[in-house]
């Protein structure tokens, strides 16, 4: 099963969007396989935006996602990644579609709301700076079968 980092970032977190998010994710028939409410760090922030170092938007990645608490999730379903960004939309709230989250709930440029990785490689690079080793659940909900059908990608 697929897997992908998903951050409620801290606009995200003050602006009490948490449950209406999840339950986007939850809705479409992702698995939550882990979720943490937590404080990143600055080290762990440069990690994370560990690519983007150099970039003269860097310093603000960084300030940004250390400005408050978030909630970090890890979501499991066929083609969680695809599916987690076009429910994100696009980067910048005021380029979004409706019926996204960014479309529906953010306006901004520089805050907009969420994380999720971009590929399978980046995922399983930035589940595993977020949780440890046993952190993460693997299960099937009864509505998994009537989801996902068994064989299809």
């Amino acid at each position: 099963m697929e897997k992908t980092l998903i951050i409620l970032k801290p606009d995200c977190v003050q602006r009490r969007l948490i449950g209406r998010i999840v339950q986007r994710f939850e809705d479409k028939g992702l698995t939550i396989a882990g979720m943490k409410l937590m404080q990143i760090p600055n080290e762990l922030a440069e990690r994370h935006y560990a690519p983007h170092q150099g970039k003269p938007f860097y310093p603000g990645l960084i300030e940004y996602i250390t400005s408050g608490p978030v909630v970090v999730l890890a979501l499991a379903g066929q083609g969680v990644i695809d599916m987690a960004r076009k429910q994100m939309g696009q980067t910048f709230g005021y380029e979004a579609d409706p019926g996204t989250i960014r479309g529906d709930f953010g306006a901004s440029k520089t805050y907009n709301l969420v994380h999720g990785s971009d590929a399978p490689e980046s995922a399983e690079t930035e589940i595993a700076l977020y949780f440890q080793p046993g952190e993460l659940l693997e299960y099937e909900t009864p509505a998994h079968g009537w989801t996902f059908k068994p064989g299809e990608s």
